[in-house]
């Protein structure tokens, strides 16, 4: 056996405690998550082994399918939402325009402060500061996040403007990869505006596109921070995410092995949406 050099000594040392880190920390949890999805453990006590009860009990249970329902509609809707309004703000942060270095500086404070806080902040805003500026104009202000029917809204919005920041600064890099030769030689065949942005700015960004619109997926699928600060899963359970549902019936209300075969499915469905943008999206760019 071939022995190490002192450089290839050095890497191993500096891997191999992060690998234990990470199998104690990561993947042991998730493997006795798994185990568990196959028991009723109730996160104490003793428990038995129920085979794939668990799994067959998600698909019949209505509170787990409006999770599922909520949780993606409001990815779905953000994404949408985010990415565009990210480009817009990325092609205007992206021209010649004064202080523009201090404007991305400002727009991406939201990303660095805490979820939770920006959740209780937008939560007093929508309880008490709209209503009441509604009411002072004559109207019937309440709160948004009292509204089964709306209170989703909210949750978008407070979600959107937070992700935002991360996603303009990401297409603000792709765009600066856009060389200029482009525009001069698409200027000369008359491609101004739109038509511009159509068929030479976007396709020279599309990988861009294509690994914002994976994260901002994946990252409002497993919305929990702006749930537990607005509405801790109301009014009536119509804004329960899933990741909020596993948190709460898990660990407080007695369905620790059911909620870990939910976070079993759970994870498959995410694994399944990236693969599938990742696949769509590729074969995009390549006939681009």
């Amino acid at each position: 056996m071939k022995k190490m050099n002192n450089r290839e000594r050095t890497f191993a040392l500096m891997t191999i405690p992060i690998l234990i880190l990470f199998f104690v920390f990561n993947t042991l949890p998730l493997i006795q998550g798994f185990i568990y999805s196959f028991t009723n453990f109730k996160g104490y006590g003793s428990y038995n082994w129920v085979g794939l009860r668990n799994y067959a009990d998600l698909f019949t249970d209505g509170r787990v399918g409006n999770s599922y329902w909520f949780t993606i509609k409001l990815a779905l809707v953000t994404t949408v939402v985010v990415n565009v309004i990210s480009l817009i703000l990325a092609i205007g942060l992206n021209s010649k325009i004064k202080f523009k270095s201090a404007l991305r500086g400002m727009y991406f404070v939201p990303n660095i402060l805490g979820a939770l806080v920006v959740g209780y902040i937008f939560n007093y805003f929508f309880t008490y500061i709209i209503p009441a500026v509604i009411n002072m104009m004559g109207g019937e202000g309440t709160s948004i996040l009292a509204s089964t029917k709306w209170a989703w809204v909210g949750i978008m919005i407070v979600c959107a403007w937070q992700a935002i920041a991360m996603n303009t600064i990401i297409y603000i890099s792709g765009l600066q990869t856009v060389p200029e030769d482009v525009y001069e030689a698409g200027s000369i065949d008359g491609a101004t505006g739109w038509t511009q942005f159509r068929h030479l700015t976007f396709p020279l960004i599309v990988p861009f596109f294509s690994i914002n619109m994976v994260l901002c997926v994946k990252n409002f699928l497993m919305v929990f921070d702006q749930i537990m600060a607005l509405t801790k899963g109301g009014p009536a359970q119509s804004t329960e995410s899933i990741s909020y549902l596993i948190y709460n019936n898990g660990m407080s209300g007695g369905q620790f092995g059911f909620q870990s075969a939910n976070a079993v499915l759970f994870f498959i469905i995410i694994v399944v949406f990236s693969v599938t943008q990742l696949t769509i999206t590729g074969k995009k760019e390549e006939q681009l």
